[in-house]
């Protein structure tokens, strides 16, 4: 049975860090790609960020660029993201989602949309206040 369980959301001033964590079992973890996701009530879910865990290939929306880091250990089948400088509209709920045959770099438009994505976690809330 495949699972991802996310966790490391909360409530965190402007300008403060967080890191999430999704902790994976029942695939191969290098056979697949990793991704980042949130959501915002009335809008559409979107991709934060991406890694490839084969080849650690990473890919980010413009909005994160330069402040949250997505990485896997493979020892753990896991995946972070660090979100460092976090803005108010950072403010979603985060999920983490697994797509199988990503495991290699495969181009911006697989990785980045969530239809190719085949397994989710639940979601943890990020809260950013001003």
């Amino acid at each position: 049975e495949v699972q991802l369980q996310a966790s490391g959301g909360g409530l965190v001033q402007a300008g403060g860090s967080l890191r999430l964590s999704c902790v994976t079992s029942g695939f191969t973890f290098d056979d697949y790609g990793m991704g980042w996701f949130r959501q915002v009530p009335g809008k559409e879910r979107e991709m934060v960020s991406s890694i490839s865990n084969s080849d650690a290939t990473t890919l980010y929306t413009d909005s994160v660029k330069g402040r949250f880091t997505v990485s896997n250990d493979k020892a753990k089948n896991a995946m972070f993201l660090q979100m460092d400088s976090l803005k108010p509209e950072d403010t979603a709920v985060y999920y983490c989602a697994a797509a199988s045959g990503l495991g290699k770099w495969s181009g911006p438009f697989y990785h980045k949309n969530a239809a190719w994505y085949d397994y989710w976690g639940r979601g943890t809330l990020v809260t950013v206040s001003s």
